[in-house]
């Protein structure tokens, strides 16, 4: 019997303890299922486990580790690094996971590990109710709770971290546990920036806020040429900014569509994305000094929550290269302003992109302490979005993002979520939490996964390592 065929046999038999949906190699929905965002990664598991809740979670980990396979642990698949697939492995698949329960008078939400950012809002907005999610919203919800939760409310409501109330969690032995502020704080904290290092989290509880259907936002386009200037303006506007007021800074190639002016189509632009949560008419006011930047496009105005979600969907399809790299900044003077620009404009790739988020506010009024991603007092963070089809050559789109961020280093400090890190080792996992919080991590990682079954993630090794 080949090896394969052992692995034929285990999985028959585990199936009969297993709910979901278990594909191998040779069942034709193998090569669409196990693809994930980032087409750099073509891995080839030797089996997927597709869950429909805890008890498929907990056999599927049993079955890899009683034949010592490479555990993987997927939501939506959208880890830049590849992490939610392996070779020869096993993969966890939590996407059909996908219940989802509303307490409006709580204004809290019970979602399970599978849904994406567009299936929980739709949900929540049922309610007038949202939380901080993914600017993408074809993004997990798992992935981007544990690492990082930057999105469009974090200003004025804080990361995904800091709105999480509790979270199912299957350990490496085989436990089912909550963590919470009261069951296994420890747990908690860890849990909260530390990424998949400690279990599979099967469902999160989110405390939610009312935020209305419609609200003002959309993007002003500016041509390449003056980025310099509206870059100033910009920063200038949001150093004194209400919470209320999101949003980012970029540089993209401006898409051939009938709302952005003939002269800009298919060109490099300056793009600011504009949010405001708070009473209309204040947010006109607050907005004024950008407009009186004369954009060449101005699609600021009425929007849907939902509609400010998916605002960035059409420049991240499924099926693309991604390298990313990214850093936080302290300030944002007119010397990285200028390193901004001039690197941005070189991207060899027209679906590339670079952006400047503005953060402080809700994030920072939180302990530094309080959760293990950190960074709070940070005023910005720098992202270089390497992205390419598969016909373009990789190299000059790896060293555009590698020398974009080296030239950015004088301006920047370490600490970035590290869900927006594509390929950096042990040493930037521990530069990122600090030496205080790597250590506490690592004792979490010795009390819930001294093996290091879970180790396909920006890793934190057990001190037996």
């Amino acid at each position: 019997m080949t090896e394969t065929a052992a692995y034929e046999l285990d999985a028959r038999e585990l199936e009969a303890s297993f709910r979901g949906e278990l594909i191998r190699p040779h069942d034709a929905r193998y090569d669409a299922v196990r693809r994930v965002h980032n087409a750099i990664f073509d891995r080839r598991p030797v089996l997927i486990a597709r869950c429909t809740g805890v008890a498929d979670a907990q056999a599927a980990l049993r079955f890899a580790r009683d034949h010592d396979l490479l555990v993987a642990v997927r939501g939506g698949g959208h880890a830049v690094s590849g992490t939610s697939v392996c070779d020869d492995g096993v993969v966890i698949d939590l996407s059909l996971v996908k219940g989802v329960r509303v307490d409006p008078r709580a204004r809290s939400a019970r979602a399970g590990a599978g849904l994406t950012w567009a299936e929980l809002d739709r949900e929540t907005q049922a309610f007038g109710l949202a939380t901080t999610g993914g600017r993408v919203t074809s993004t997990g919800i798992g992935g981007f709770t544990l690492g990082s939760g930057s999105g469009w409310l974090e200003r004025v409501h804080g990361w995904a971290v800091d709105n999480l109330l509790s979270a199912d969690v299957v350990t490496a032995d085989g436990r089912v546990l909550t963590a919470s502020a009261d069951e296994h704080p420890e747990l908690f904290w860890g849990l909260r920036g530390g990424g998949g290092n400690f279990g599979i989290v099967t469902s999160f509880e989110y405390r939610l806020h009312p935020v209305g259907s419609e609200l003002l936002g959309g993007m002003l386009l500016f041509p390449a040429e003056r980025a310099d200037g509206i870059l100033r303006g910009w920063r200038d506007v949001m150093t004194e900014a209400p919470d209320e007021l999101g949003g980012a800074a970029g540089i993209l190639t401006a898409p051939s569509e009938p709302f952005v002016p003939a002269e800009l189509q298919g060109k490099h632009a300056c793009a600011l994305v504009l949010c405001w949560f708070g009473a209309p008419e204040r947010g006109e006011q607050a907005i004024e000094p950008l407009h009186a930047l004369r954009p060449a496009a101005d699609l600021v105005g009425p929007i849907p929550y939902t509609g400010l979600q998916t605002l960035l969907d059409p420049m991240m399809p499924p099926g693309l290269h991604d390298y990313w790299k990214s850093e936080l900044m302290d300030e944002l003077d007119d010397a990285a302003i200028d390193a901004f620009v001039e690197h941005a404009l070189g991207a060899p790739s027209p679906l590339s992109f670079s952006v400047i988020e503005p953060k402080r506010g809700a994030i920072a009024r939180v302990d530094e302490d309080a959760t293990a991603l950190g960074g709070r007092d940070a005023k910005y963070a720098f992202f270089a979005i390497g992205q390419w089809s598969a016909d373009a050559e990789p190299e000059p789109n790896l060293a555009w993002a590698r020398t974009f961020v080296d030239a950015m280093r004088p301006f920047t400090r370490p600490g970035i979520a590290l869900n927006f890190v594509g390929d950096e080792g042990q040493e930037r996992v521990r530069s990122t939490y600090g030496p205080e919080k790597y250590a506490r991590l690592v004792a979490l990682k010795d009390q819930y996964d001294p093996d290091n079954v879970f180790r396909l993630n920006q890793n934190v090794l057990p001190s037996k390592s």
